[in-house]
């Protein structure tokens, strides 16, 4: 691996585009060189807290900085309309980019943006974080050393309280990239999928915009099929999410994102529970972050090939296909079909 730090700049000042920022500022793979946002509050605030050099365009930015990668933090309408601009813009000057999720709430410039780093021949990461703590790797390590089996069945349920009224969709378009991540890094593709949702009540007695809760049948394209339960009504200091995966030769259980993993074995009465702080593991939600974007830098810096970068646009690409089949199936009652992203 270079000893060389990779020259970053993160667009987009709010609270996670500082997240990203205080993550590069103490990883030994990076140098945090520029912030940049086009409120200047925001940007002067956040160049003198890390101690970067600030920007209003990301135009500006890309001619005056020699920058490797960009951290694109920005939101919007869904929490993905404004990803679209500055992503282009930094593929487009031959940078590297890790974008928030959703990679966007428009499927067609989720396309395009895919395309297009791959005609530029850059790196293109998302930020899906939940799969990277140390219970996902053993789990996945187990899947691959065949300790479930023949893989037949998976669960997932995510949900937390958000009183999101800005679209319908809201909630599938902005929360499900992580469960369907999930989903899809111990499962590979999904083939079809069925959905229905409801809009939960409110005080007032109407119902709410956004269709709130979810529930969606999964084929993948492996076989297996599966299932996940997402809701914006939910209480998630209890749990924030849960997955099972479950194979010929027993289960696993993977307990709200990194606490704890149990493997079922089915021929026998012995658990195995491996808990997150006997993994040196994940302290606190927060430092998912961490080990999401150092494992970027990893990876930028060794020269990975394309198609090994964890997380990739592609990966990224792939869940919002499935969330907007989901969606059709919802709008029309049908069974949806998920296009092919590679």
């Amino acid at each position: 691996m270079s000893e060389k730090k990779l020259r970053v700049g993160v667009v987009g000042m709010r609270g996670i585009g500082n997240t990203h920022a205080g993550v590069y500022k103490n990883d030994p793979l990076a140098e945090l060189a520029a912030v940049c946002d086009i409120d200047t509050s925001r940007a002067d605030e956040a160049a003198e807290r890390w101690g970067a050099r600030k920007y209003y365009s990301v135009s500006d930015m890309l001619a005056n900085e020699e920058l490797d990668a960009v951290s694109v933090s920005t939101g919007g309408f869904e929490n993905g309309s404004w990803h679209y601009e500055p992503v282009m813009e930094c593929l487009k000057a031959g940078k590297h980019v890790l974008c928030e999720k959703p990679i966007s709430n428009n499927i067609e410039h989720a396309r395009e943006m895919v395309r297009t780093a791959r005609e530029q021949g850059v790196y293109f990461g998302i930020n899906l974080n939940h799969r990277f703590v140390p219970p996902a790797a053993r789990a996945k390590q187990w899947m691959t050393e065949g300790k479930l089996g023949h893989p037949l069945l998976i669960n997932m349920v995510m949900w937390i309280d958000n009183p999101n009224e800005t679209s319908p969709w809201f909630h599938l378009r902005a929360l499900h990239p992580h469960s369907i991540d999930i989903m899809r890094y111990f499962c590979g593709d999904v083939k079809r999928v069925q959905a229905f949702a409801n809009h939960a009540p409110k005080a007032d007695g109407g119902e709410r915009v956004c269709w709130s809760n979810v529930q969606v049948n999964m084929e993948f394209a492996n076989g297996v099929v599966g299932h996940l339960t997402g809701s914006y009504d939910a209480a998630p200091r209890h749990n924030l999410e849960r997955c099972e995966v479950m194979g010929s030769e027993g289960r696993f259980v993977l307990d709200n994102c990194f606490e704890e993993l149990t493997f079922f074995p089915r021929r026998g009465d012995e658990l195995t529970v491996i808990r997150n702080s006997i993994m040196g593991g994940v302290q606190g939600f927060d430092a998912t972050f961490k080990h999401r974007i150092h494992r970027w830098l990893e990876q930028v810096s060794a020269g990975a090939s394309r198609d090994e970068i964890e997380a990739s646009g592609e990966d990224g690409l792939a869940v919002q296909e499935v969330i907007e089949a989901a969606i059709r199936s919802i709008e029309n009652g049908t069974v949806e079909s998920v296009p092919a992203t590679s």
